[in-house]
């Protein structure tokens, strides 16, 4: 996933991950996604979707 945006829906997530949209809101729901909650809107970070996949570390981000 080619992006310079931060936070995605838990719908791209779901295509990100391969899984149905239905699956990613139970797994945001039961917290194995990480998710920000911006007034309705739910989102996801994308440095955590690459930290779950193991596809690079989790840092902080500081700069």
């Amino acid at each position: 996933m080619q992006t310079d945006r931060k936070t995605i829906s838990v719908t791209e997530a779901a295509v990100f991950l391969g899984v149905s949209r239905n699956t990613a809101y139970q797994a945001v729901r039961q917290g194995s996604i990480p998710s920000i909650r911006v007034g309705r809107r739910v989102l996801v970070p994308v440095h955590a979707l690459y930290a779950l996949l193991s596809l690079e570390p989790l840092q902080a981000a500081t700069s």
